[in-house]
């Protein structure tokens, strides 16, 4: 686990290189990777990293490079499949001189070109420079478990882990991106390619850009197959002996995902420093910890947080798991004081702002397994593979309540729904209810972001100024709809999980996890997101995995007999804070400071009487702003510290 930075320059008559520069960026993401610097310089490239090491501790030191030292790479992430693939080219004559994971890259890359990619199961942000060919490779794994930002500057294309790497670089000023603001909100991250700065993108999942002879390119180089009729499809990937079956029945198919999701775990326990699981209690995060247990030649280390607030509380669950399971477990409790105090110094190390409140228990469960271990598995990813959400849902819902009269849903059933009272538990019915019929409205690609998001693009004339209106496009959710030109799903449902994937859990989920957990030099790995596992899921019927109203459907059949019934089949809770409560008690002071009308007013971003009336209106609780200020809070920390 590292974090990579460099340069490319687009003019060939150019020599504009640093070390200094180079090392000044490598420093701003040491978290990143504490143990070791690698610096790369010829006349056109510059490729910098900072190293977490986690395989071959002794020589597994990067840049790697080919036998004849042609071609050079660093790689942030873990290359799960990298003994399989280093066996192949050894058998084709390929020498190693090192026994790390990533030093496959440059061998692979002589003997594939630019389909080596196809070649590797893992989570990866990779910078191959061709020194030959004078060509720069950039690519980011086919999730978005790893982050990898550019931008064009001073006719170079400078790239890192993360953007306060880039602006580390003198030639990169650090200017707010009105577009992307307006996506911020309504989507409560920016997804790609935008990214909250001018002139920095970021590359998307599945994406691979190349530099040469000045040109810039970049194409998606995998995508998931919804008619694939197996596992297969996956990737050029070995299997452990799994051969996919033609049987087609729930219980086939559920046998069928718990060997695909054993193997995945067995693959991502490869570790040289100490491994736990971070253990929620749901079925998620229990399946790998069950999974795990089967693999493990030692007693598995488990880790969970609890918090004092009980609707927000799952510590029993994970406890009951751990039990269970027989594993080594480990809990920490939090309460209002410690959580709420962390909020004002998110803006110091979240350099981009996403306004998930589970970014902050996410932080803390990181740094309370950092003391133990180096390297932990998570479950993320379930819910978007196995349609968990309960929007997924939501949209059957909608489809059955647009065919009530409109006149009853507008005189009758609305105005009873918004005179629900206001409850600050998590996900209480009177908010889940009145977001419903706020976007009930829309089409399916703008319903489902307004229900994800706190403001619906139809709220941005009363939130944002006059300037950034008339300095902005107007269709928000164009960017979704583009995406989905680009896959072959069919049904609704099927649309909406392939969004959540390039949206929300590569730009939300996975970005939270890699900046919380980077933060402390902590290294997160996530077996759902085995390509195997994907396509798997993407071959199966809707109904195997929305049954009803019920989410994962056929990953609760796999698990049957491994995990207890009342884990399986308890009601999703999500993982976060109660920020409705702490905006009215602990973090009211700072609400009022960041949100001043004053302060509103001398940015001329949002209108400040707008803001104003939301504040009051959730203080008296005559609505639960909380999702909408929580946005506009995390915005003001960012900006203080990046924009200042």
């Amino acid at each position: 686990m590292c974090g990579i930075t460099g340069w490319a320059n687009l003019d060939k008559n150019s020599n504009d290189h640093s070390e200094d520069i180079l090392h000044r960026m490598c420093e701003r993401i040491i978290h990143r990777g504490p143990d070791s610097e690698g610096l790369w310089m010829d006349d056109t490239a510059a490729l910098g990293m900072r190293r977490l090491s986690i395989i071959d501790l002794k020589t597994g030191d990067q840049p790697v490079f080919s036998e004849d030292k042609s071609i050079v790479a660093m790689v942030n992430g873990e290359l799960y499949n990298f003994r399989e693939v280093r066996a192949d080219l050894e058998k084709r004559g390929h020498k190693f001189r090192t026994q790390t994971d990533v030093e496959i890259v440059p061998h692979l890359y002589e003997v594939y070109g630019d389909d080596f990619l196809d070649h590797i199961n893992g989570m990866f942000a990779i910078a191959l420079w061709d020194t030959k060919k004078k060509k720069l490779i950039l690519a980011r794994d086919r999730f978005g478990e790893k982050p990898l930002y550019y931008g064009i500057f001073n006719n170079q294309l400078i790239y890192a882990s993360e953007p306060k790497a880039l602006l580390a670089h003198p030639g990169v000023n650090a200017e707010l991106d009105l577009n992307a603001l307006r996506h911020y909100v309504s989507f409560d991250y920016v997804p790609a390619p935008m990214s909250i700065y001018k002139g920095v993108f970021k590359l998307p999942s599945s994406h691979v850009l190349t530099v040469e002879n000045g040109e810039i390119k970049t194409r998606r180089y995998w995508n998931l197959k919804w008619s694939e009729p197996s596992a297969s499809a996956g990737g050029h990937f070995a299997t452990n002996g799994h051969v996919s079956k033609r049987g087609t029945s729930v219980k086939e198919k559920s046998t069928e995902l718990r060997e695909l999701l054993s193997d995945a775990v067995r693959m991502r326990l490869v570790s040289d420093v100490p491994l736990g699981i971070l253990l929620s209690g749901g079925i998620d995060s229990s399946t790998v910890a069950a999974l795990a247990v089967r693999h493990s030649t030692e007693q598995v280390k488990t880790f969970s947080i609890g918090f004092t607030e009980q609707s927000f509380n799952e510590s029993q669950y994970a406890r009951q798991v751990a039990n269970h399971l027989g594993t080594d477990h480990y809990e920490e409790y939090l309460n209002a004081g410690t959580t709420s105090d962390l909020i004002s110094e998110i803006g110091k190390w979240l350099d981009e702002p996403i306004s998930d409140p589970s970014l902050i228990p996410t932080f803390l469960l990181s740094r309370f397994v950092r003391r133990h271990v180096t390297v932990a598995l998570g479950g993320d990813g379930g819910d978007e593979l196995f349609a968990g959400y309960p929007m997924y849902y939501a949209h059957k819902v909608a489809a059955r309540y647009a065919m009530i009269p409109r006149f009853i849903r507008n005189g009758l059933i609305e105005p009873a729904v918004r005179a629900l009272p206001v409850s600050t538990k998590n996900l209480s019915f009177d908010f889940k209810a009145k977001r419903f019929i706020r976007a009930s409205k829309f089409d399916a690609v703008a319903r489902h972001h307004s229900w994800f998001g706190s403001f619906s693009q139809d709220h941005h004339s009363k939130l944002f100024t006059d300037r950034v209106i008339q300095e902005t496009t107007s269709d928000i959710y164009s960017i979704a709809r583009d995406v989905l030109g680009t896959t072959d799903a069919k049904s609704e449902l099927e649309k909406m999980q392939f969004l959540d994937m390039n949206f929300y859990l590569a730009e939300d989920i996975l970005t939270k996890v890699d900046r919380a957990s980077m933060a402390v030099s902590l290294e997160t790995r996530a077996p759902f997101l085995d390509p195997r596992v994907a396509q798997f899921s993407a071959s199966l019927p809707i109904s195997y995995k929305l049954h009803g109203s019920k989410g994962k459907y056929i990953l609760k059949k796999a698990m049957e007999g491994l995990l207890p019934d009342e884990i399986l089949y308890r009601p999703k809770k999500g993982f976060g804070i109660p920020t409705a409560e702490w905006l009215k008690g602990r973090l009211n002071p700072l609400l009022h400071e960041m949100l001043t009308p004053e302060r509103l007013k001398a940015q001329d971003l949002f209108n400040a009487d707008h803001v104003q009336k939301m504040i009051k209106e959730h203080e008296t609780g005559t609505a639960s702003h909380h999702k909408e200020l929580w946005t506009l809070l995390v915005f003001q920390l960012w900006s203080d510290n990046y924009l200042r």
